[in-house]
């Protein structure tokens, strides 16, 4: 007898799900290292990251790690959910930043640090659209966001706005760097993510197929 064709369908459509999960956290963390390599400027959060990296000797993977979880530990009050996708964004992309840290030499002159922030910009976008399509929960930075959504009635973009600028803000007085590369990544990140997100978009489950929980694609926001 031939097995349930829904059973196979699902089974793939899982398995796709867990790849687009791995490799964009994987890439999401590679990229990042490449802005970091190319010294114009980082995401809002590594700004951060990279000024407590020098504060405490730490790695910036280690340093993004620690920083996911303590704002993980803020979901409890929040009452939010972490799924398999919030858990493996703590861990994952960390170890990913650090690899390509300790595997990328360090470039000089803006004819090699230009392209590396355009490539670390453009692989970013695809990761988030690998990453969110895939569909197992948000990040715990995009989690805190919702949450605080939620509790106080306030638009995502007012919180998410006052929340980077104060995490650029800190990380800048701490050593982190902001440049042209914060600039690029701020006005850039969206719309690739709108564009990676179409692209990498997961099949919808047949009808009536068990369905591994996770929040909407369509209503998340850019992990970091």
């Amino acid at each position: 007898m031939s097995g349930d064709p829904t059973d196979s369908s699902g089974r793939s459509r899982l398995g796709r799900r867990l790849i687009q999960l791995y490799a964009g956290l994987v890439l999401y963390g590679a990229s990042s290292a490449l802005l970091v390599k190319a010294g114009l400027g980082l995401e809002p959060w590594n700004v951060l990251h990279q000024g407590l990296a020098g504060l405490t000797g730490l790695s910036m993977g280690v340093v993004l790690m620690i920083v996911g979880a303590v704002v993980l530990l803020l979901w409890i009050p929040l009452r939010q959910r972490p799924g398999l996708g919030t858990v493996s964004n703590v861990l994952v992309i960390g170890v990913a930043m650090d690899a390509t840290l300790s595997l990328v030499p360090e470039v000089h002159g803006l004819a090699v640090r230009i392209p590396f922030l355009v490539a670390g910009v453009v692989l970013n976008g695809a990761a988030t659209g690998l990453y969110i399509a895939a569909n197992f929960g948000p990040g715990p930075r995009d989690g805190l966001m919702t949450g605080l959504h939620r509790v106080t009635g306030r638009s995502i973009r007012l919180l998410r706005t006052a929340v980077e600028v104060a995490v650029v803000v800190t990380g800048f007085a701490l050593g982190g760097t902001v440049g042209i590369g914060t600039v690029l990544y701020a006005l850039a990140i969206g719309p690739l993510a709108q564009l990676f997100l179409r692209v990498f978009a997961v099949p919808a489950a047949p009808k009536g197929s068990a369905v591994v929980a996770g929040g909407q694609p369509e209503g998340a926001i850019l992990p970091r």
